[in-house]
């Protein structure tokens, strides 16, 4: 087959390349250029997107003996992923940029090119696994479960599963560091990226306030009471206890969490950890790793990259999903993804509109 290898200067993807050009494949190396101002993006352990990176790749594909290329998708990149990040916060919402990268650049974007161009699949380094099936392929999680990345390719369709390889599936970290090593690479000891790739310095609040500016509002109990002032909504998500800067302690004297954020009237609501459990919740725009599941399934439920499964039972409709949960959980946010999952295998996933908290009034 002809594969284009999507290389991101890291270990991962170097040593996806090589597996699928010693598997006999016609593959073709290339690194995404996705900033517009490449100095203004992370550098070494701090994130990827930068020209180190790209040296970094163009190395193992030398090394590898796979010709390579530089496709600059800096426009699309952030069109789709950086605006609707800051468009999102800017709602109230937390969306996840990784995942939306997948989406909307990594596995549509650059997949549309590579077919046009006559290549049969996209190769990349995620940590997931495609099972073979009479029905079709599968996405299924990596066998290393701290590096499992299913979470954010939730939102590939089977159509384009059925142009992926993600050769490192089956494989742990620590060993692909040691076949990086064999194999030559430079990039085997180099260190995991981490966080968001196109904010600098890791400031996330600084980011968008840059972005948005300051809009002062209240943070208020879950009662209506004034307890505080903050510089902009976007400063916040749901869930988050540090950083809240109260000057009226609870009266209980336990840590306050964000509930709710209203961008409109430019309130955060904080209440105990309690108050933060929530029992069902509505999710729109549904993607199918395969066929669309019954109108009512039972599965368990990942609500955030590096969160963990729980149980619930989904009721399915045409353009939204609700889902409702076994047992209360939390920190539950409009603009994640809850992606379904049936054992290993994941079904799929849906943007989170709303939530029901399991204290009533809140």
């Amino acid at each position: 087959m002809r594969v284009l290898a999507a290389m991101s200067g890291g270990v991962d993807s170097a040593v996806a390349a090589a597996r699928m050009a010693e598997a006999g494949h016609d593959v073709t190396g290339v690194h995404l250029a996705l900033s517009r101002n490449p100095q203004s993006y992370r550098s070494g352990a701090r994130g990827c997107c930068t020209i180190e990176d790209s040296r970094d790749a163009r190395r193992a594909a030398d090394v590898i003996g796979i010709p390579f290329y530089v496709w600059d998708l800096a426009e699309r990149f952030h069109a789709d992923v950086v605006e609707d990040f800051v468009s999102e916060y800017a709602a109230g919402r937390t969306p996840n940029p990784c995942l939306r990268c997948n989406e909307k650049v990594k596995f549509s974007a650059v997949l549309e090119r590579a077919l046009a161009l006559g290549f049969d699949a996209v190769a990349t380094g995620h940590y997931a696994r495609i099972v073979e099936t009479a029905s079709g392929r599968e996405l299924h999680r990596a066998v290393d479960p701290a590096k499992d990345q299913s979470y954010v390719l939730g939102v590939l369709t089977q159509q384009q599963l059925a142009h992926a390889f993600f050769p490192l599936g089956d494989t742990v970290k620590t060993e692909v560091r040691e076949e990086a090593e064999r194999r030559g690479l430079s990039v085997a000891a180099k260190p995991d990226s981490h966080d968001i790739c196109f904010i600098a310095d890791g400031d996330t609040a600084g980011f968008l306030g840059a972005q948005l500016g300051e809009a002062p509002g209240d943070i208020v109990d879950a009662q209506g009471n004034k307890l505080g002032e903050h510089q902009g909504t976007h400063g916040f998500t749901i869930g988050q206890r540090k950083g809240l800067r109260i000057g009226t302690p609870a009266a209980d004297g336990k840590p306050r969490f964000v509930l709710d954020i209203s961008p409109v009237d430019r309130t955060v609501t904080v209440g105990s950890r309690e108050e933060l459990a929530v029992s069902e919740l509505t999710a729109s725009k549904p993607r199918w790793c395969g066929p669309p599941p019954a109108a009512e399934l039972h599965a368990t439920a990942q609500l955030r990259a590096h969160g963990e499964e729980v149980p619930v039972t989904a009721t399915v409709l045409d353009d939204r999903v609700q889902v409702f949960f076994k047992e209360p959980t939390s920190a539950v946010a409009p603009g994640q993804a809850v992606v379904l999952y049936d054992g290993t295998r994941v079904i799929g996933s849906a943007t989170i509109d709303s939530v029901q908290r399991a204290t009533a009034g809140v």
